[in-house]
């Protein structure tokens, strides 16, 4: 690789100064084993596709099926090879977006605007350095989101984007980059969805005979949603590592269509949401053969479900729940070709409602990893085993009760390559 440079040469001394010759500079790094490789969409392809969320952007992947509960406010989550949203994880630079109340994740609440890239893995992510979450689930969806990057003497980037659709969609959204110095960049992103959610519909009538009785079109009534997002990153480099701070903000106001049963056509239901969290990341290398990486985020979520139809029950019920997440992995590399993990983090969530009775649940959850990873010319492979120690505690006036769950989840990834020269991979695993 060439490395330019320039100098700044008198006038007068220009006739002199025929060229400079650079000589060459060699740049080595050590590749990374990748046992499973990942689905990926980045860059310029993660552009070009035309989709307004992150659900919409994973239907290009194969083996993942989408569940969409209607419009542009509907929840959309999303399950690897048939086996449930509870079991695939989500992660946001590098931290898992958790929901202790219900164990999914609303991958509609996540816009495109500030992602640079999409990954998912089957299994796990099979990477050396990594948390002992990423450990915990059956598959896993990463997103990542834009690190400031800065053409040639230029400070600042600024991108305003405006998108309009049918049924009411109006989605304008904002991007500021700024570079405070040659080591820390600050990222601002900020996004207003509106909807009215109105899309006509045809209803017919049939006699019993099968002939038609009547038909009439009618609109989707209360599918409109009302949502803002803001997040804001700090990104900096130091001569042996890296870190980033993250502030998320996220609200929603939005309506809960029905089915029309009896001739009711009407839906009054409503969800208010509001998400938030604070997260950050250090990683840094101790020394030649020791990596090491602290996470933590504090994250508060408020969600209020309204059903003022006295016909069926009048309910209105908050619930808001908070967690604290701390992480600390360490990567080893004894030779080459074998490196050692170790990871440990700790989650403490809590729970609260207006409902009567309610029981107040706190969970404490413990999670150590500890991996293995060998790679020698045809051969990949790792193996790990994650502990997971949950305790919860639920109390009111009447009751307290502790209940652990101990659990053990070994795995096994294999990738074997018959021909060195030519791109051909035997992959297999087991968790």
């Amino acid at each position: 690789m060439c490395v330019p440079a320039a100098w700044a040469v008198p006038e007068s001394d220009i006739d002199s100064v025929s060229h400079f010759v650079l000589e060459e500079v060699s740049v080595v790094a050590k590749k990374q084993p990748i046992v499973v490789p990942a689905q990926r969409l980045e860059g310029e392809r993660l552009l070009d596709l035309s989709v307004h969320s992150v659900a919409d952007a994973l239907r290009y992947f194969s083996g993942v099926q989408i569940k969409d509960y209607g419009g542009v406010g509907g929840i959309k989550t999303v399950d690897i090879r048939s086996m449930g949203s509870h079991h695939v994880g989500v992660f946001y630079d590098g931290v898992e977006v958790g929901n202790a109340q219900n164990g999914t994740v609303d991958l509609g609440k996540f816009s495109l605007e500030n992602i640079e890239s999409i990954s998912l893995y089957n299994g796990q992510k099979t990477e050396s350095l990594q948390s002992a979450k990423d450990f915990g689930s059956a598959g896993t969806i990463y997103l990542r989101t834009r690190r400031p990057v800065f053409e040639q003497g230029k400070n600042y980037n600024i991108v305003v984007g405006m998108k309009a659709g049918s049924f009411g969609l109006i989605n304008p959204s904002v991007l500021y980059e700024q570079k405070l110095s040659e080591t820390v960049s600050l990222n601002m992103n900020a996004e207003y969805t509106f909807a009215t959610g109105r899309y006509p519909f045809t209803i017919k009538k049939y006699f019993p005979d099968g002939s038609l009785a009547w038909d009439t079109t009618g609109y989707r009534q209360n599918g409109d949603i009302n949502a803002f997002r803001a997040e804001m990153g700090l990104f900096g480099y130091l001569p042996q590592g890296k870190w980033n701070i993250k502030g998320y903000y996220y609200q929603s106001n939005k309506g809960i269509p029905r089915a029309i049963i009896r001739n009711v056509w009407t839906s009054s239901q409503r969800q208010w949401d509001r998400n938030a969290f604070i997260q950050g990341a250090f990683q840094y290398r101790v020394c030649k053969r020791w990596e090491m990486q602290v996470s933590a985020k504090y994250a508060n979520d408020k969600m209020r479900y309204l059903n003022p139809d006295t016909t069926l029950m009048y309910i209105d019920n908050t619930f808001l729940q908070q967690e604290v997440y701390i992480s600390w992995a360490n990567r080893v590399e004894l030779f080459d070709w074998w490196n050692l993990t170790l990871s440990g983090d700790y989650i403490y969530n809590t729970l609260s409602s207006n409902m009567a009775n309610f029981v107040y649940p706190v969970r404490h959850t413990g999670l150590v990893a500890a991996a293995t990873s060998f790679h020698y010319k045809w051969i990949q492979a790792q193996a790990s085993v994650l502990g997971n120690f949950v305790e919860d505690r639920i109390s009111n006036h009447r009751l307290t009760t502790n209940n652990q769950k101990p659990r053990f989840t070994p795995a096994v990834f294999l990738s074997y390559q018959p021909l060195l020269k030519e791109q051909w991979f035997i992959r297999a695993f087991y968790k």
